[in-house]
């Protein structure tokens, strides 16, 4: 899958990291947990503010989602991902919020229709709760 690159200043605060380096492995998949994702199986190696995720995933998305959900908290500079998928999919576009982005205007700007932000909602659950809420720097997935 290969390597995302987030801003490390921004994002989730998880237990044992800070704006300088990554939490722990086992508090990241405490927070892939919190997000409903399975990190049973995985190995989770973390190098200052690098995280490298190995082990198997059901799906593409899956494995996507386990990226971002790890990427987007405070710290993290970037993700290897290394993660495998039973399931094959086409691989998404990933997208990093701008100040005054809603997901309607990435929407437009990714699909050329702005009421296709739900498709792009739907593929960042359960990390987005609410389409509104978005923050600067978040990394989101972006369906083809």
């Amino acid at each position: 899958m290969g390597i995302l690159s987030f801003i490390k200043e921004v994002g989730e605060k998880v237990f044992g990291g800070s704006e300088a380096q990554a939490a722990t492995p086992e508090d990241l998949k405490k927070e892939l947990a919190k997000h409903g994702l399975n990190a049973d199986g995985l190995d989770i190696a973390v190098d200052g503010d690098k995280v490298t995720v190995k082990g198997n995933a059901a799906s593409t998305a899956d494995a996507e989602k386990i990226a971002i959900a790890i990427g987007n908290t405070q710290g993290v500079a970037s993700v290897d991902n290394q993660l495998s998928a039973a399931t094959t999919e086409e691989e998404s576009n990933f997208y990093t919020v701008k100040s005054g982005d809603t997901l309607s205007k990435i929407s437009k700007d990714q699909y050329g229709d702005a009421n296709q932000y739900q498709k792009i909602f739907e593929a960042n659950r359960p990390m987005l709760s609410h389409p509104d809420k978005i923050y600067p720097g978040q990394v989101l997935r972006i369906p083809k």
